[in-house]
Parts: C-alpha cells; structure tokens; sequence
C-alpha cells in the first residue's frame, strides 16, 4: 500500500507463477464446481464464489479490505445494472406476447416455414441471435432467444443450451462492434486491422457452428439430414462477416449477417424442405398450423420488430451519444484509481478506473422496455395491465437478478485483485505455443468475466506485449483474444444465468453449464488451433 494507491501482485504464492495461478483458480473451481457438481442453487454457489475471492484477495494478494469489498459491491452493481435490466425487460417484452395471445400466431407463421426443430434452431438462435447480439449484446440475444424457443415448445434445457452456442460466432462483433473497438482503444493498435483479422479467424466458426448446433441437439444422422440449410446459414453468415469486417469495418458485421442469414434461409425453404420432420423425443406431434393471415402475422410480429428496430437505433452513435447526456456517472468511493496495474499486465503502472456509469436512458434494457410499453399499447393492454406485468417479470426474476448480481461482484473482485491477471500471465508463459493459448486466454477472460469486451480490457495489452516479446504478430494475438472469447460466453456465469431465467429454470444453471460446457471447450480449442497455423504457415492471411 503507497499512500490512497494499492498495486496488484500477480505472483503472490512463493514468488511463483504456476502455484499462484492454482490459488488464483479456486473462486472459480468453487463457483463452477458448487453448480455442475453438488448441484447447489445458483445464488448460493455464487455468494461461496464470491466469499473464496473475497479471501483469497485479501490474505493471498495483500489487498485491502475496503477495496475488495468495493470491488464485489461495484460488480453486483453493474450486475443489477445494466445487465440485470436488460433480463428484466426483455422477460417483460416476451411475457407481453404471450398475455395477449400473440406468441402462438408468431408459433404458428414459424411452424408455416418448418416445422422441424432444427430448422427452427437455425432461425432464432443461430440467425436471429446474431442479429440482435449486433444491435445490443450484453445477454439480450440469449435471453430474446432462449424464450423464442420455449415458446416454440421446445424443452427449457436445449433451448437454454441451443441459445448459448448459438451465440459464439457473433460476439466478437456485437453491440455494433465495441469488443473490437474497446480492443482497439487499449492495446492502441489499429481498428480496421483488428476488424479484418478477427473476419478472418470467426467466419470459419460462423460455418461451423450452425451444424454444430443441430449435431448437438439431434445427432450427427438428423445433422445431415438438413446440412443444405446449414451450409446456406453458416455461408451467408460467415461470408457477410468476413466481407463487412474486412472492408467496412466492426460497427454492423452482426446485424447485415443476421438479417442475410435470415432471409437466406426463409429463400431456402421455399424450394427445399428436410425430408422428415425431426421433434424431441416423447414430443407430442405437432397439429397442423392454423391459417394465418397477413395481417395477424404482421401485428403478432410487431413486438419483435419493433424490439429489433428501437434496440438498433438506440445503439446508433448519434443516438447514443444524445441519450448519454443523460448519464450519471458515480466514481466508486476508495475504489476509484486506487488499483494499480503493473507490468507485464499494463505497459507501465496504470490507475485501475472504477466508473459506475448509470446510463438509464441510454441501456439497452431501457430500449427493451419501450419497446415492451410501445408493443402492449398497439396489442391494446391497457396501462394498468402492463403494470402489473412488469411487476410480474421483476417478482418472477427476483432470484435471478441476486445471481447475476453475485456473479458480477466475484468477476470484479477478480478483476481489481488481480486474480484473473494471474491465471493470464499463466497461459501468456507458454512460449512459442502462446499462439494456440492465446484465444484460451480471451475465452478464460470472458468465463470469468461475462464479455468479451471485459476480457479484451483484461488481457487486450497482454497479448500485444507477449506477442513483440516472441517475434509474433500482436494484431494476430490481440484479434485472437476478441475471437476465443466468445467461445467462452457460452459458460459464463452472467450467460448461463440469463438462459436459466429466460427458459423459468430457476436453480437448474448446474445442468445447462454442463449441456455446454463441452462445446465451449471444444471450441476454444479449434481456435486455438487456428490462431497456431495463422502464426505459422498461415500468417499471410494476418493484415499489413
């Protein structure tokens, strides 16, 4: 301690890196082993993750007791707000369709295109995810498409688990592009060179993962069955987040791929249909759709389309920009540059910020919520009743908000200790194999975290000065970090939360972090394998 100032230390344990990185893993051994191994609700296993941070930054890492207290108290804040938001509305926007009777004519226009789960997969959490994930990020497409899904009638653990994987590929992109241009802003390298390296290492993943979304649900055999509508989904997916990343730029990669890939597919199924209709085992079959006229499907719809349209004018910068006037920005008493990072994680000694920017106008869940209020007025729910089911949305989340709360309070308390620095600088110490670690090393910050533009404002600077030291190419490396971590924003605690509320299984977190938590592994791998041939016999595919 030097005067208000702490600085972190990354090898608290003998001086030594490995034994230190095995001390700084136990808050997330106990968090992850607490819910997929002793199957202990969600809240629980989050406050005794939590508790072990607390602890381990304290005794283990020297700092002060003031500090990590703020730290847990500024992460369950961001918890509730604005990630906690954007559940609670859009849980409020859904339960509105359902209240008027309007989700079963959406059921209905979709069942009309395909009535095969897998097609429908394809469309919400696949094509649909990606295009919301674009236009808001943050757990909105995961929770706008876990609860799609369940009211398509699919059960709550694939549709918390299908919309999980589904929402890979986009991440690095979502929000109209802040993972890439955070990344940019820390590491100081250039913005449209990051953009077209990450366009060149997540398209690959954009083919892939619409195929393994339906292996992952109805096996290799029904995979095969519809891998015409794979291909054309991850083709036109990847191909538009490949050209608009490469020759555009971050801001729209998501949104202009979500809606081709969209209306790829829709073409698609008016000349080729699955031979057979593929349902979930013991599933009642489905009855023939009802007839749907134009004009019922436009007014089902018009809560999804005007959710899409509010949510992408409200991230416009121009809008934004407007909106933030409105923002009241709080520093964080004794927390606020009290924290210094050091090298080799920080240039030089930097002065951690902690800035709790309480955006209500311009948050994503306040434009779910206008659309939520501007939907029930043209569906005709008076006032009164839109009142009551808001009330209904927050009483039925309650426990869910304490858990993305408690998630978020570990994750900064992590953060601001340095306890996720030292797991990073463990995989940074790999040598010449940090090419093939360097995305576990994006896909770890965004486990811990829940995003991957916490995990590029983590280990961003990491990776470019562990890349100069070894001779590789520090846009490869700092691309890598943006694109392994969206294969860990299927099993982070925040994400598995937000499925868990949008599919009502409240104290089941345990089983989806186990339906995904393989995917999540595999994944991250094969980018890791990527990235390793890209600093190799690949590296003319690296920008210049």
């Amino acid at each position: 301690m030097r005067g208000m100032s702490w600085s972190q230390v990354y090898t608290p344990v003998a001086d030594n890196l490995l034994l230190s990185a095995l001390v700084a893993a136990v808050p997330v051994v106990v968090l992850l082993g607490l819910l997929a191994g002793f199957h202990m609700r969600a809240h629980m296993a989050a406050l005794a993750g939590l508790a072990a941070a607390i602890l381990i930054a304290m005794f283990i890492y020297g700092m002060p007791a003031k500090l990590a207290t703020m730290s847990a108290l500024y992460g369950a804040a961001f918890g509730l707000f604005p990630i906690g938001w954007i559940v609670l509305c859009a849980i409020f926007v859904y339960d509105i369709t359902v209240h008027t009777g309007q989700f079963e004519i959406v059921k209905q226009t979709i069942a009309g295109l395909a009535d095969d789960r897998r097609i429908q997969v394809l469309l919400i959490a696949f094509s649909f995810g990606a295009f919301i994930e674009g236009a808001a990020g943050f757990g909105t497409p995961v929770a706008i498409s876990a609860a799609m899904l369940i009211g398509l009638g699919f059960k709550p653990l694939p549709a918390a688990g299908l919309a999980l994987i589904g929402n890979t590929a986009p991440v690095a992109f979502g929000s109209l592009g802040i993972p890439i241009i955070t990344l940019s802003q820390v590491t100081g390298l250039d913005l449209h060179q990051l953009s077209a390296m990450a366009g060149r290492q997540l398209p690959f993943f954009s083919v892939i993962v619409p195929f393994w979304l339906v292996w992952a649900m109805a096996g290799w055999r029904s995979m095969l069955e519809v891998w015409p509508a794979c291909a054309v989904t991850g083709l036109v997916f990847g191909s538009i987040q490949f050209f608009v990343s490469n020759f555009h730029g971050p801001w729209v990669v998501d949104i202009a791929g979500g809606a081709a890939a969209i209306i790829a597919l829709v073409l698609l199924l008016k000349v080729w249909q699955p031979k057979t209709v593929w349902r979930f085992k013991d599933e009642e079959p489905a009855p023939p759709p009802m007839a749907v006229t134009r004009g019922q499907a436009i007014v089902a719809w018009s809560p999804w389309v005007i959710l899409s349209l509010v949510v992408f004018v409200w991230a416009l910068p121009p809008v934004k920009k407007t909106l933030d006037r409105a923002m009241v920005p709080v520093n964080v008493p004794s927390l606020h540059l009290a924290v210094e990072r050091v090298p080799p994680v920080a240039k030089a000694r930097e002065p951690e910020p902690a800035v709790f920017k309480f955006n209500w106008l311009s948050a994503t869940g306040t434009a779910l919520l206008v659309s939520g209020i501007l939907s029930g007025l043209i569906l005709r729910v008076p006032p009164t009743q839109l009142a009551r089911l808001f009330t209904r949305s927050v009483w039925r989340v309650r426990w869910s908000l304490l858990t993305i709360a408690a998630m978020l309070a570990l994750g900064y308390t992590t953060r601001y200790a340095g306890i996720d620095a030292t797991m990073g600088l463990a995989l940074a110490s790999t040598g010449m194999l940090f090419p093939f670690f360097s995305p576990l090393l994006g896909w770890l910050g965004v486990a811990l975290t829940g995003s991957d533009t916490s995990s590029n404002v983590l280990f961003g600077n990491l990776q470019k000065i562990t890349a100069e030291r070894l001779g590789i190419s520090p846009i490869l490396t700092a691309a890598a970090n943006s694109s392994g971590g969206v294969m860990g924003k299927m099993i982070d605690a925040q994400s598995i939360v937000v499925a868990a509320v949008a599919t009502n299984q409240h104290n089941k977190e345990g089983e989806i972090l186990r339906y995904v938590f393989f995917h999540s592994i595999a994944l991250a791998t094969l980018v890791g394998v990527l990235v390793w041939l890209q600093a190799g016999p690949l590296r003319w595919m690296i920008p210049h």
